[in-house]
């Protein structure tokens, strides 16, 4: 007994002390090197034209990625979990290729894809730019947040299974009637938790999007470019400082949602 004491006590103080040191004294030095001028630095660092721009351009990167995740995660996770087509295998492959490819792979792919001499680079011809433009941050984005919605919708659809939805279909409901009165309610607790997933690793993402953006101030750059240019380009060590702080209090806002929605679905089951 005693020794049962003594291994649960050992194991708590090692987890304490691998949280302090890779979780809370990071997050003490960010936030004393941000607020150590006062507050009023703090706010004009984090206030500069290439800081709003940084939080815009995140900001439109979340909005046009997340319906783009959404609407493509719940009609995959729909045609994984309730059809059986040929080829199955290698879309649930596809699903899970963010979660093993290399960011860095997936921004040089574009480039070769996208770029000026890639194999659709003559779309710059037309006056349509991808690379080193907004529209290929978008894409990088939309690809390494592609997995989440998907994989938190896909076992809600099993576990409910699909008896209400026949159910509704024999009484003469359409396909869209059943989706939106049957299905998305279901699925409503995962869809919402697979979407603040997707917005966490929306802002933070930083090896794709660095290799398709010019990383120039306002406008090709995001908040975590805007940090690594700060700290790495400018040796502006307290304007980093300030930036990582502005992502941290968004990744702090966006986790705080994903365990209010992680205790509302325990409750809902």
């Amino acid at each position: 007994m005693k020794l049962s004491v003594l291994t649960r006590l050992s194991l708590r103080t090692v987890a304490l002390l691998y949280l302090l040191a890779l979780l809370v004294l990071p997050l003490v030095i960010i936030l004393w090197r941000s607020f150590e001028n006062g507050i009023g630095q703090f706010v004009d660092w984090i206030s500069t034209p290439a800081a709003i721009s940084a939080f815009n351009i995140s900001m439109v990167i979340v909005l046009i990625v997340v319906p783009l995740n959404v609407i493509f995660g719940i009609v995959t996770a729909i045609a994984l979990v309730r059809g059986n087509f040929p080829g199955r295998t290698l879309v649930q492959g596809v699903v899970d290729l963010p979660f093993a490819v290399s960011p860095v792979v997936v921004g040089v792919s574009l480039i070769m894809l996208w770029g000026a001499s890639g194999w659709f680079g003559g779309v710059e011809s037309l006056g349509f730019r991808v690379i080193f433009g907004l529209p290929g941050m978008v894409i990088a984005t939309v690809f390494v947040t592609l997995p989440y919605v998907v994989r938190e919708v896909e076992p809600v659809l099993h576990e409910i299974g699909d008896d209400q939805e026949q159910a509704a279909t024999t009484l003469g409901a359409s396909r869209w009637q059943t989706f939106w009165r049957i299905t998305l309610p279901a699925i409503r607790w995962g869809l919402t938790y697979g979407i603040v997933l997707t917005v966490a690793r929306a802002l933070g993402e930083f090896g794709a999007v660095i290799m398709v953006a010019t990383g120039l101030p306002g406008g090709g750059q995001t908040l975590t470019l805007l940090v690594n240019a700060r700290y790495m380009n400018d040796r502006n060590i307290f304007g980093a400082y300030c930036a990582a702080t502005l992502l941290m209090g968004m990744a702090l806002v966006t986790l705080l949602l994903m365990t209010v929605l992680e205790r509302k679905r325990g409750t809902a089951k």
